[in-house]
Formats: C-alpha cells, structure tokens, sequence
C-alpha cells in the first residue's frame, strides 16, 4: 500500500467508495466521475502504478472478475455494450498511479468514445517494428 495513493486509501477503507465487487485480491466500484451510468473502476488490491509492474497472477485474477463484472454491469444498466480501458502512463492519460481498468457502459449514439483517428507505416517499417518487438519479448 502507498499512503497518497487514492485507490490503496480506498482499499483500506480511509476513502469511502461504492463498492460493487470484492474478494481477496480484487475491488471494483463505481467511478465518481462517470462517464456513462455504470461506469466502474477494477483495481488490484495491492498497489501497482503500471501495467507491467503488475506481476502476471495479480493481472489474471483481476481478468478472472472481468466477464462477471462486464455482464453485470450490461445487464444492471441495459447498456448494448461496454469498453473496456487501461490507461498506463500520464501520455496514455493515467490520473492514478495504481493499476486499474475501467469499464463503460455503451449504448449507440451515445458519443462517449469516438473512433480513433487510422494510420499507416511506412513501407517496410510494420516488419521491422514487429522484429524489433520480438527480440525484445524473447
């Protein structure tokens, strides 16, 4: 736990939260700036700031919870879909340094999101970013 971490303070009770799942490892709750009805935060318990300082078991029991969380939510708020998001990084937009997914109930038309701008690589380069990118997970 970090003491000026809003989530571990949450996790500890000293921050009152809307809780809507919690077990040994994992707390979700409602988000208190929604951007749609239902829009909830999924935390590790244990205090991570990135995705990948986050050892592996924590990720895949924190995943574990997402199917009930996602059908609960879609149904709860008959949305017609959700998104699911991580933002890792203050350039990704990450407000809280501790690990944590959000999930947003969406309906159509509902212009929370909209569709990310397409680019391409130039030639050769998708090839060469793949290549680089294995070396380095090997």
């Amino acid at each position: 736990m970090v003491d000026d971490c809003i989530f571990c303070r949450i996790v500890k009770g000293e921050i009152p939260c809307t809780k809507i799942f919690e077990d040994e490892l994992v707390l979700a709750f409602l988000d208190i700036n929604p951007w749609s009805q239902g829009h909830s935060l999924v935390i590790p318990k244990a205090h991570f700031s990135r995705l990948e300082d986050c050892p592996g078991s924590v990720l895949a029991a924190v995943a574990e919870k997402l199917p009930l969380l996602t059908q609960a939510l879609v149904q709860a708020t008959d949305a017609q879909g959700f998104n699911l998001l991580n933002n890792n990084g203050r350039a990704a937009g990450q407000l809280v340094d501790h690990v944590h997914f959000h999930i947003i109930p969406r309906n159509q038309g509902d212009d929370i999101i909209q569709h990310a701008p397409q680019g391409e690589y130039p030639p050769g380069r998708m090839d060469a970013l793949a290549a680089q990118i294995r070396s380095l997970i090997r």
